[in-house]
């Protein structure tokens, strides 16, 4: 267990690092947010072919699947289970899935900002 947590972590660093690198060179090239939605889509893409590719190989993905693409984007596990959901039969479910995770991630990052706007005035 210990060594799965140091890869989990490892992986995590090294995808926050790359999260930034193209995160930040967007922002200086004036592409705005398109960075992160870069991210999103090339992790989300990088995701699906691990899991296939990595489907009998357990021991790696913690570090590349957890780790890495956890670091570089989460919205690559997101977009996992709502496939999984919807390959299992379950449409519906994965669509409400979709919606609840998507809808109300956004209105608690809005709480939060509110909550802390509230805080410090």
């Amino acid at each position: 267990m210990i060594l799965t947590v140091f890869q989990v972590a490892l992986g995590g660093a090294v995808g926050s690092g790359l999260r930034f690198l193209v995160v930040h060179g967007a922002l200086r090239m004036g592409a705005g947010p398109w960075g992160t939605a870069c991210v999103n889509i090339l992790g989300s893409f990088l995701m699906g072919g691990l899991f296939v590719v990595l489907a009998q190989r357990d021991a790696l993905r913690p570090l590349l699947m957890t780790g890495v693409l956890g670091g570089f984007t989460t919205f690559s596990a997101f977009s996992l289970d709502a496939l999984n959901l919807y390959e299992k039969g379950a449409p519906g479910l994965a669509a409400v899935y979709v919606l609840v995770s998507v809808g109300l991630s956004i209105a608690a990052l809005g709480a939060g900002v509110a909550a802390m706007r509230g805080v410090l005035g």
